[in-house]
């Protein structure tokens, strides 16, 4: 910005690739900007003549020293962040307790920029011998955040609901008189339930049946109990799969779609023979589903 250059503007993560790239190149001496433009990394929306245009700018030698100084900070830190992940894995390695390869990912997990340097889902594989990553939702780093958070022991909490309600991922039930007052989620700073609801936000994005039912919750119910109860199937699934071993198969939306159909027509049924009425599907024309 005291340079006058505009690359925060045209390149959306400055310690990305293209950023770190031309970034280096000026601390290194380079002024020109169709050099420092041609440092763009192929998955770069921006065009080199957009960049070009964006490093015009003047250079003065104190505004380089603070240049230089936050580059040599932001280094140190990778630095400790790699030590930390490699003493992560030396103690995951020592919690091993199965040596056997782990699965074919069922679904693709995209890897995270700021993810661990070693593969996490092996090394939780080894410790658990339950491959978490299968669950939507939940990649290497939440796998192994809620592993941190709960322990892997579930017989701690007697069912699921028990588990559940320990996250505060449960409805209350504030009871005065016989009469309820509240049924709202007590509130929590368990940061396994925070890291749950930011896995409910991002998978109600997918195709899947959990995404499915974040959408039709939230069009229902507002985006907030939505993420919360989807947080909540996503805690039940983790606490069966380390318990009881189960292997989690995605049903996928239209599996979910057509439950949701199937109850729908099942209340309206019902309903109408209360009122002394039957319902009658219409014909539908040929093609249409």
């Amino acid at each position: 910005m005291q340079m006058n250059l505009q690359l925060q503007h045209v390149v959306t993560d400055m310690t990305g690739a293209t950023g770190m790239r031309i970034i280096r190149a000026i601390l290194a001496g380079e002024r020109r900007p169709d050099i420092l433009a041609s440092y763009r990394d192929s998955r770069c929306k921006a065009s080199e003549e957009m960049i070009c245009q964006a490093l015009i700018g003047h250079y003065r030698s104190e505004h380089l020293l603070a240049l230089q100084q936050a580059v040599t900070l932001y280094d140190c830190y990778q630095q400790q962040v790699a030590l930390c992940d490699q003493h992560i894995e030396q103690v995951l390695l020592g919690l091993a307790t199965c040596h056997t390869t782990p699965p074919k990912a069922r679904h693709r997990c995209m890897r995270q920029r700021n993810g661990f340097a070693f593969d996490a889902r092996a090394a939780l594989y080894a410790m658990l011998g339950q491959d978490l990553t299968r669950i939507h939702g939940m990649g290497p780093y939440l796998a192994l955040k809620l592993v941190a958070e709960c322990g892997n022991d579930m017989t701690r909490w007697p069912s699921a609901k028990h588990f559940t309600s320990w996250l505060c991922l449960a409805p209350g039930n504030k009871i005065s008189g016989g009469k309820v007052l509240s049924s709202k989620t007590r509130r929590s700073s368990s940061r396994a339930a925070a890291a749950l609801r930011l896995a409910a936000t991002t998978i109600g994005k997918t195709e899947t049946a959990l995404g499915a039912f974040y959408r039709r919750l939230a069009a229902r119910t507002g985006k907030a109990k939505a993420v919360t109860a989807t947080a909540r199937k996503i805690a039940i699934l983790f606490y069966h799969a380390l318990r009881y071993g189960m292997d989690y198969v995605d049903p996928g939306a239209d599996y979910y779609e057509a439950r949701y159909r199937e109850r729908v027509v099942k209340q309206l049924t019902r309903r109408a023979a209360s009122l002394g009425y039957a319902l009658q599907a219409v014909p539908q024309p040929e093609g249409v589903s």
